[in-house]
């Protein structure tokens, strides 16, 4: 079984997919090493820690290198997020499945603009040809941003996603991803719908068993890890600057785990 076909089994309603999003390749090797079945990339992560703001132009290029360090360090499969494609959604997508990855997130807001289901369309279309062409049967989830925008009326949102749901599959998506949405009766609703539906959860979210229990088969966590780990760094630098104590850093992973961890 190739590691695309891997991949898209570990999708199982009852039994959702858990993803702790990485941001390089020190923080894929952590979470594999943990025990995650497979890794998601953020794209607010990988582009902090290159130095850029989320949400910026980074390129297909920049994706693809970050995917082939990462698909060279874990022995799982990696699913990359292309946030809205980066101008050409094809040639994005051939550059990061060249590199290794089986997956992709694509978005359906691009410079805060959110695209007609039509255009989206399109991009997805796009993008399954762009892996049928190198012979992946990549899984494609698409993220839709109706619940991050104000575009469409809150009561609106749920029959709008469906539709999107629709749309997108007719046009080769394997998921839907409604980040921001973590109402248990409404996924339930879209569950039910013409996709798979994948979801990000933070603290104070559903825990995944309810998240399972209605259907959900994919749950990542976005750019939380990166963001904790960001905080740990400015709680520790604090502590030491104000009180001239370190225990901040009392619980980080001893130093030999991680450099073992990397010289494989």
């Amino acid at each position: 079984m190739s590691s695309a076909e891997t991949f898209a089994g570990l999708h199982k309603t009852g039994e959702p997919l858990l993803l702790p999003n990485a941001w390089d390749v020190a923080s894929a090797v952590t979470i594999a090493g943990a025990g995650a079945k497979a890794i998601a990339t953020t794209s607010a992560g990988v582009a902090w820690s290159l130095g850029v703001a989320d949400g910026v132009d980074f390129g297909a290029d920049r994706s693809a290198a970050v995917v082939e360090r990462i698909v060279r360090a874990v022995d799982v499969p990696v699913t990359a997020d292309i946030e809205a494609g980066y101008g050409s959604v094809a040639d994005t997508v051939t550059a990061v499945l060249q590199a290794g990855a089986v997956g992709v997130n694509i978005e359906d807001c691009e410079n805060g603009r959110l695209l007609a289901p039509a255009e989206q369309a399109e991009r997805l279309a796009a993008a399954r040809a762009a892996a049928d062409s190198l012979g992946i049967p990549a899984w494609i989830n698409a993220r839709t941003d109706i619940y991050l925008t104000s575009v469409t009326a809150a009561e609106d949102r749920l029959a709008a996603a469906l539709e999107r749901a629709a749309v997108y599959a007719e046009a080769g998506a394997n998921s839907l991803f409604v980040p921001g949405l973590i109402d248990l009766p409404a996924l339930a609703e879209l569950t039910a719908g013409p996709l798979p539906i994948a979801v990000m959860a933070w603290a104070g979210a559903p825990t995944v068993a309810e998240f399972a229990n209605v259907g959900v088969v994919r749950i990542s966590l976005g750019a939380a890890i990166a963001q904790a780990a960001y905080a740990v760094a400015a709680r520790a630098t604090a502590e030491l600057l104000t009180h001239g104590t370190y225990d901040s850093t009392a619980e980080g992973i001893p130093y030999d785990a991680t450099n073992k961890a990397l010289s494989k």
